[in-house]
Parts: structure tokens; C-alpha cells; sequence
């Protein structure tokens, strides 16, 4: 595998895009929206630079990750000749349902093809290919270049051969793979957005601040960060998605997301993409700005 695909230009879609790159990858990064590519290179490139200056990167792999990459408008153009090609948009399950349509259409025959979902059935996106065999799970973290875990979901179909391949891909790009199977949520979204909605509802409820609550999962539970700035950084919005799918997955009221949640996503404080959650920060920026947010 040589030629890798990503479709989705965003948050996850770069990072997936610039770990490849920087692994000796060509990349095809794919996104209906020029600004949104635009920005997406000038992230990669931003974030390549902060590896040249930390030491871990020369100026001459910077330049050659970026050129690497070759960014596209249309999916035909992008995946025709795609070996792998990685989903990256957004965690709406018809929207990922119409791109894999495409990408069956227009991928080569051997080509596999993955998503980054992080909670959506691999078995559901699989159904609506010719080639379930060849569909698999590629569940990257955020932030993508440094983040180690690859959380890889077999659909019902899903070839072994297939897992075998992502896997060893998965270790081509210094990560480490973690193979699960197709549930709602998959694991980490599993165990981390209930207890995300947890700690909403004990805010909701006045059992504590926003501060108060994250400073006490950190030092008391060894988390690097608290859950209401992790649920500012994966974005409010995704965190009421993964919790719908849940909710309706099981159907269990234990997964019924915290009305502070709706209301918030409603008026949209959606966390860092916004610039305000439940922390305030700076224009397109992840770095604080206030120490606790308007919510009490």
C-alpha cells in the first residue's frame, strides 16, 4: 500500500493525512470545499513546523511530507487509484453512508476502505458496498500525529486478511493497533462518553464547577485532562452524536445525553471549533483563555 486516500479535510482528516505524509505516503487529501483543504495544508504544515522546533523533524522531511500531499475536490478524482482510503467526515451516519456509496463506485477493486468513525456500526457503513470484505474501522485519536492508538473495528464481513493488512499499516505508521468488534460506540467511546455526560450532568446538577470537576479527575484519577475540556476538544456537537448512537444502539437510559449537553449544542457552544464550551479560548486556538466558563 502506496497510494493512500483520505477523504474529509478536517480536524481528523488532516492529522490522518499528515501522519501518512510524514510515514512516506502519497497522500490524496479530499474535500468538496477549497478553503477547507487550504486550511487543512496550512494546519499540516503548522504542525510540522512545531516537530522541527521540538527537534523531532528535519526542515528537509517537512518539505517532503508536505509535498506529499496532493489535495483534490472530488471524490473520483481522489480514490481512483487509492490503495487505502481512510473517511474522515463528520460523525452523521447518512453523510458517511453517501461517501462510501462513492467510494465503491469509484475505488479500484482491491482497494480497502476504512472509516474513522468513532461510533458508528462498520457492519451498517459495509451494507451499502459491493465490497463488504474490504470495509473496516480506523478509529485514529485526536490529536492524530501524536496520539499512539488506532482502535481497528471488524464489521460483520470484515476479511481477517483485511485486518491483518490495517494492522501491519497501523505499526508502518508507529501506532499502536487495538482490534475490536462492531458495537455501538466500539470501546472508547463506549466507557469515555458516558463518563463525559457524567461529569455534564454533575454540572448541571451544582455539584461542582467546571474546574472544580476537571481538577478532580486529574489529579484524583491520573487523567491528563479533565472531561469538560476533553469534550470541548472532540467538540460538544460529536459528543451529543456518539451519545444518540449509543442511546439508540442499546436503548439504555444510561446513555441519554445531559440536557446542559442539548442546550448547549442547540445554542451552539460547541467548545474549541467555536471558540466557548464549557472553557473559553482563544480565536482558533486550543489555549484557554478564562479559567472556568459562564456555566456555575
Amino acid at each position: 500500500m502506496n497510494k493512500i486516500a483520505v477523504v474529509g479535510a478536517g480536524t481528523m482528516g488532516n492529522g490522518i493525512a499528515h501522519v501518512f505524509a510524514q510515514n512516506g505516503f502519497s497522500v490524496n487529501l479530499v474535500d468538496l470545499h477549497k478553503p477547507q483543504l487550504e486550511k487543512a495544508i496550512t494546519t499540516i504544515a503548522k504542525n510540522l513546523e512545531r516537530q522541527v522546533l521540538k527537534g523531532t523533524l528535519s526542515q528537509v522531511e517537512k518539505t517532503n511530507t508536505l509535498q506529499r500531499i496532493q489535495t483534490l475536490e472530488k471524490i473520483q478524482d481522489g480514490v481512483q487509484e487509492a490503495d487505502l482510503i481512510i473517511e474522515a467526515a463528520t460523525e452523521n451516519a447518512e453523510i458517511k453512508l453517501k461517501i462510501f456509496r462513492e467510494l465503491d463506485q469509484f475505488a479500484i477493486p482491491d482497494a480497502i476502505l476504512a472509516s474513522n468513525t468513532s461510533s458508528i456500526s462498520i457492519t451498517r457503513i459495509a451494507a451499502v458496498t459491493k465490497r463488504p470484505t474490504q470495509v473496516i474501522g480506523m478509529h485514529f485519536m485526536n490529536p492524530v500525529p501524536l496520539m499512539k492508538l488506532v482502535e481497528i473495528i471488524n464489521g460483520y464481513a470484515t476479511d481477517p486478511l483485511v485486518t491483518k493488512k490495517i494492522i501491519e499499516i497501523s505499526l508502518q505508521l508507529s501506532k499502536t493497533p487495538c482490534v475490536v468488534n462492531d458495537f455501538p460506540g466500539f470501546v472508547s467511546n463506549r466507557i469515555l462518553l458516558p463518563m463525559i455526560n457524567e461529569a455534564i450532568i454533575c454540572l448541571q446538577e451544582g455539584v461542582a464547577t467546571v474546574e472544580s470537576i476537571d481538577t478532580v479527575m486529574k489529579l484524583g484519577m491520573a487523567h491528563p485532562m479533565g472531561p469538560l475540556q476533553l469534550a470541548d476538544f472532540i467538540g460538544l456537537d460529536v459528543c451529543l452524536a456518539i451519545l444518540k448512537v449509543l442511546q439508540e444502539g442499546f436503548g439504555s437510559p444510561k446513555f441519554s445525553p445531559a440536557t446542559l449537553l442539548v442546550n448547549m449544542v442547540a445554542a451552539g457552544f460547541l467548545g474549541v471549533k467555536s471558540g466557548e464550551g464549557f472553557y473559553k479560548y482563544s480565536s482558533g486556538s486550543r489555549d484557554l483563555i478564562v479559567s472556568d466558563s459562564f456555566k456555575s
